[in-house]
């Protein structure tokens, strides 16, 4: 998909690298044809208002909304919700398959220290996308479709203390990963191209989608 008139050039940079690499990865595992090409990370600090740039993602985007135990997760979770159903966008849930059920989500997606729950989460919900995040240091998640590979360079809120992979070692990572991966972490629109070849099946981001897709020229 091309995307239409009035988005930012920094968005049009974005979803180009996000589905070059996915057609990329997809020629060599056909799987990943199926995945969003492009994920928005929520944070309840460093996104306040999702629902605003759920709604001008490109469809067959997805959102993962992390609450993070916020007293209003239900109420923005259904905001969430409504936005992504109306602009053809996919919604995972972090963590919380209980909040993942109350807003009739698409999926989940897993922190790595609770990677192992993805057999049992995969038993009861087999219709749910399921990802997790991994930083490379320990063996993957197994039993998900996707793993969120970070920080790929110098990134903000919970890895900004973290040390950047940086490209040649995400892309060793994903090569001995097993599964489809994508790149998170300092992804501003500049650094993308350094991805290219690198066996990520698409981009996720939290500031930097929001950005790019918060507002449209008109």
């Amino acid at each position: 998909m091309i995307l239409p008139a009035g988005y930012s050039d920094d968005a049009r940079m974005l979803w180009d690298a996000a589905t070059a690499l996915n057609r990329a990865a997809a020629s060599v595992s056909p799987a990943a044809a199926r995945l969003p090409p492009l994920l928005f990370f929520t944070d309840p600090a460093r996104t306040p208002r999702p629902w605003e740039t759920a709604a001008r993602l490109p469809p067959g985007s997805a959102v993962v909304y992390r609450a993070f135990g916020a007293d209003q997760a239900v109420e923005i979770g259904r905001r969430l919700r409504a936005a992504t159903h109306e602009a053809g966008v996919e919604l995972l849930v972090g963590k919380d398959a209980d909040l993942a059920d109350a807003v009739s989500a698409d999926g989940l997606h897993l922190p790595e220290r609770e990677g192992d729950r993805a057999a049992d989460v995969r038993r009861r919900r087999p219709d749910w996308r399921l990802t997790a995040a991994w930083h490379g240091a320990g063996p993957p998640a197994s039993g998900v479709e996707a793993l969120i590979l970070s920080p790929v360079f110098p990134a903000g809120g919970a890895s900004a203390t973290k040390p950047a992979l940086g490209a040649p070692a995400f892309k060793t990572l994903v090569q001995r990963a097993g599964v489809s991966v994508y790149a998170l972490g300092g992804l501003r629109p500049d650094r993308v191209a350094l991805l290219t070849g690198s066996g990520a099946c698409g981009l996720a981001a939290v500031e930097t989608i929001q950005s790019a897709f918060g507002g449209i020229r008109t």
